[in-house]
């Protein structure tokens, strides 16, 4: 006689499932200039935050991500300025104190600078006063060396605590952009409340990380040739076009910063101009024209 186990109240799941939720979608009618799609590259400055935040102190990898600061940026604001694309970067608060002018340089480039954490810590393992004290913190940083308060969230690894979005949304923050509830845009309901708070969504498959990386511990190694790579983002970027929808990017200055891998950047630019109608924007940017009436 088979045994089945007894359902779980719904007092037990729901709230979990509730606490953050996709609200409205804001799939705009039109892009910017009447464009039929948006394109939004972001690019996750960890650099040595990626290894400290982590709980390590191995040189080696600490070098890894000053090669994202020494080439990896210097290399994709090279590609984006002469394309003339904005993007958004996501800075750590420790890796702005390690060096203020990749801060100052990416913003004077006209590019946004949003919050990603203290120490690229991982917000699913911290309480809420801690989660709360450690994104002020950064807010603060962030807003003294840019002269001007930043306006988006990511969330390390994208782990976020039951706590993570109230604590964007009491820090007025335009945007979060960490979560997979869609492909577009949405209004982010926290206990079933809107909040105000716009998500421009990731996904792990438009991330350069989730293909290119290499680690001793957990054991993993690229599995994707650079072609391979770039062929999931023009497909992604072509079907986003097709859906007059949103093609939002993540990248890592450590992961595409090298010879063999800016290319994928420059050829998707290129691919975009190709198509036509298709309109470049920070993420800032996509959060605010999704946000007005269309």
């Amino acid at each position: 006689m088979a045994v089945t186990a007894p359902p779980i109240p719904d007092g037990d799941w729901r709230p979990l499932v509730n606490r953050v939720r996709a609200g409205r979608a804001l799939k705009p009618h039109a892009w910017p200039g009447t464009a039929r799609c948006a394109v939004a590259f972001s690019f996750d400055c960890d650099h040595e935050a990626y290894e400290l935040g982590a709980g390590g102190s191995a040189v080696g990898r600490l070098a890894w991500g000053e090669f994202g600061r020494r080439v990896g940026v210097p290399r994709i604001l090279e590609v984006l300025a002469r394309h003339e694309v904005p993007a958004t970067f996501f800075m750590p608060a420790v890796c702005a104190r390690i060096d203020p002018d990749e801060t100052r340089r990416i913003s004077g480039a006209g590019h946004e600078v949003g919050i990603h954490g203290w120490m690229h810590e991982n917000n699913s393992l911290l309480e809420a006063a801690a989660e709360r004290e450690l994104a002020l913190r950064s807010q603060e940083l962030l807003t003294e060396q840019l002269g001007t308060a930043p306006v988006g969230f990511r969330s390390a690894n994208w782990d976020l605590s039951p706590n993570t979005i109230e604590i964007v949304a009491e820090m007025g923050l335009e945007y979060d952009s960490s979560l997979m509830a869609d492909e577009d845009c949405y209004e982010l309901l926290l206990d079933g409340k809107p909040t105000g708070v716009v998500e421009v969504p990731v996904e792990w498959l438009r991330d350069d990380a989730v293909y290119l990386m290499f680690n001793r511990q957990p054991a993993t190694r690229p599995w994707a040739t650079p072609e391979d790579v770039f062929n999931i983002f023009r497909r992604e970027l072509d079907a986003a076009w097709q859906q007059r929808g949103l093609f939002q990017l993540v990248m890592h200055p450590f992961v595409i910063g090298y010879r063999s891998r800016i290319w994928i950047l420059e050829t998707l630019i290129e691919h975009a101009r190709s198509m036509g109608d298709v309109w470049f924007g920070t993420h800032a940017e996509v959060a605010r024209w999704v946000r007005a009436p269309q």
